[in-house]
This record gives structure tokens, C-alpha cells and sequence, in this order.
């Protein structure tokens, strides 16, 4: 699946060196999986003070629990509306009283001006599982740039990649399962329900990270099922 607009795709993969993605599984050129999941959050300031070191403790005790590491991330992008006034519009259609025809195109000016003046941003957290063959290195992760890092790494010469070593993707894949499966045990542990990104919103994803400033072509249907 492509992660970039024509024009775009040398830009792209000098920075994330994505080799291919199976069954919401990110294969990485120098031989590493990733997993994505995108994780529901928790009002934490309505909680009371024990039910915050409730959490905390429960976090803790989930990191601790963990024999590799893994990211922790927040995406922002700008609240895209155009769907729901498509709605609006439909409705306003549908209606045959005058005076709530006159209302819907009314709400549907102010929400179209209150959104452009005012930055409105969803919010959108995520869990990155690696799984990394023996010999390569840990990697760090933090912010945007961690991501990139995260995703990237040092690529194997061509040479190293072996027929053995492809042989040995569903092997790899099923470690990579077997952490995620862990990831998602601690994470509902807390009380945060965490499901991973299949192919198509997974490669969606990567397009917004790297289109921020264009409109997404469509939302990505786990955001939809969540808002």
C-alpha cells in the first residue's frame, strides 16, 4: 500500500524503510516487525485519587512486566467534519419544514466557521510492538522522531538477507503475536482497550503522518468505530 502522493515516494523512504505490510504486520527492510494498536484513553483528572493510583500502579506493574520494549505515542491531526456535514446537508434536504431547514443551514455554517477558526485537534493514541531478529539493536523511540526511528534503524545489505531468513517470517510473526497478545492483556488490565491496525489502517496511518497538511482521504475505520 502506498504511503505517499506521486512525487513523494523517494522523500518517504529514506525515512521509513517499510519493506512491506501483511495482515497489519509491518515488515521493516532490515528484517524487524512491527505491530500497531491503536489504544482508548482515560479521562484521568475525573478520577479520584484512588482511582488514579489505581492506574498508576496498574502501569507501572504493566511496564514492569514487559521483557522488551515498546512506544507509547499520541497523534493529533485536525478534526476533519466534512462527513458530517455531508450529513447535514443530506438532512437539510430531507426536510420539508420551512423554519428547521432554515435551522440546519444555520448550524451547518456555524460549525463549518467555528472549526475554521478555531484549531480543533482528535487525538489518537497508539502502542508500537517490535519483534527484532537476533543481532539487531534495541531502538529507542520518543516523539514523531522516535517513531521514525522506531520504524527505521540500520538496513541490512541485501546480501544478508538470506532465503533461511524469509523462510522464517511466520516464525516471526508468531513472536511478534505473542508480545502483542501480552501488550494487549496489560493494557486491558488498566482498563484501555487496545486493538491492532489491520493493512489498510495501518497504511493509512503512515499517509497521515507524512500528509499532515492535507485533508485524510478517509478515516481510518477504527477511529470511526471509536468516536
Amino acid at each position: 500500500m502506498p504511503l505517499q502522493q506521486p512525487g513523494q515516494q523517494q522523500a518517504t523512504q529514506q525515512f521509513v524503510d517499510i519493506e512491506d505490510i501483511k495482515d497489519g504486520v509491518i515488515i521493516l527492510k532490515n528484517g524487524g516487525l512491527r505491530q500497531v494498536l491503536m489504544v482508548s484513553g482515560v479521562n484521568f483528572d475525573l478520577k479520584s485519587e484512588e482511582e488514579q493510583n489505581l492506574i498508576i500502579n496498574s502501569y507501572q506493574n504493566f511496564l514492569n512486566s514487559l521483557d522488551f520494549s515498546i512506544q507509547l505515542m499520541v497523534h493529533s491531526r485536525h478534526l476533519n467534519i466534512d462527513s458530517y456535514l455531508e450529513k447535514l446537508k443530506d438532512r437539510r434536504e430531507q426536510e420539508t419544514n420551512p423554519l428547521l431547514k432554515t435551522q440546519l443551514a444555520d448550524y451547518m455554517e456555524f460549525i463549518r466557521s467555528f472549526v475554521e477558526s478555531n484549531a480543533i485537534m482528535n487525538k489518537t493514541f497508539f502502542a508500537v510492538v517490535p519483534y527484532e531478529p537476533a543481532g539487531l539493536s534495541s531502538i529507542k523511540a520518543g516523539g514523531l522522531g522516535g517513531l521514525l526511528s522506531f520504524f527505521g534503524g540500520a538496513k541490512k545489505p541485501a546480501a544478508d538477507k538470506t532465503a533461511a531468513e524469509q523462510e522464517k517470517l511466520t516464525e516471526k510473526i508468531q513472536q511478534l503475536s505473542q508480545r502483542t497478545g501480552q501488550v494487549i492483556t496489560g493494557l486491558n488490565q488498566i482498563g484501555l482497550r487496545a486493538v491492532p491496525l489491520d493493512t489498510e489502517e495501518t497504511g493509512e496511518l503512515f499517509y497521515n503522518f507524512y500528509n499532515p497538511e492535507d485533508v485524510e482521504r478517509k478515516g481510518i475505520e477504527i477511529f470511526k468505530q471509536n468516536e
